[in-house]
């Protein structure tokens, strides 16, 4: 039984974004169970907290739209949105494990796998304490995972999304290359879009600007930030206009 602690949160509602590479540990292809288990570890953490969590997962770990060589791009994307079904089963039961209620809901239409998502069913879930994993992208090509988590988060009113990364925010240069590189504690939309922020492609960014969606992008090497940002400490990078 799940013992939920009441205390202030910062927000109540997340959607979670996690890159399909993150699942696959250092290798970072398939899957790595003990890399899977600390990530679930974390977003259970934070689901005791009493916060209502989606999750959007990437594909990376098995396709990438550059895999796919002289393929159809239509094709291709086809294919990387059953590589995030997979993923979104596999976190699910990852998260089952751990005792914690999941559900998948996917784009599109594939009863036999999964729910279909539409945004009263997922609001229902959440508010009944289930965590919902949401597989598939958009349901279309071209759209990048950020864009879906995007769009997942505003369609079931979420107060934030956090955008986990292998990086602990947002710098002005890549900080694996650049000794001197500098992480920001606040960003604005704006700013992201006029510089090219590395912190998601340019749709989902303007989305989020549009719709007053602020993005925390964090660490997830440190599971345990979650829980941390959903009691204001300062974790990451915040961008909001």
């Amino acid at each position: 039984q799940v013992v939920y602690v009441i205390m202030a949160l910062k927000y109540q509602r997340i959607l979670l974004k996690i890159s399909g590479e993150a699942l696959g540990g250092e290798k970072g292809t398939g899957f790595d169970e003990p890399t899977m288990e600390a990530i679930c570890g974390g977003v259970k953490k934070a689901h005791e907290l009493g916060v209502q969590i989606g999750i959007v997962v990437g594909g990376g770990n098995f396709w990438r739209g550059r895999s796919s060589g002289k393929m159809d791009r239509m094709d291709a994307d086809k294919i990387g949105m059953l590589a995030t079904v997979m993923n979104a089963l596999a976190v699910k039961d990852a998260l089952r494990q751990q005792g914690v209620d999941a559900v998948v809901m996917t784009s599109s239409f594939m009863p036999q796998v999964a729910e279909c998502f539409t945004s009263d069913k997922a609001i229902a879930a959440l508010e009944s304490g289930k965590i919902v994993v949401f597989g598939g992208g958009t349901g279309n090509p071209i759209f990048s995972t950020d864009t879906a988590s995007a769009l997942r988060a505003l369609e079931i009113g979420a107060d934030a999304m956090f955008k986990a990364t292998m990086v602990d925010g947002v710098y002005d240069k890549d900080p694996h290359k650049y000794a001197d590189a500098v992480r920001y504690d606040t960003l604005t939309f704006t700013r992201v879009l006029d510089e090219r922020l590395a912190v998601m492609d340019s749709t989902a960014a303007t989305l989020c600007r549009d719709n007053g969606l602020p993005i925390l992008v964090f660490d997830l090497g440190q599971p345990a930030n979650i829980a941390k940002a959903l009691q204001g400490e300062v974790v990451g990078t915040l961008v909001k206009e």
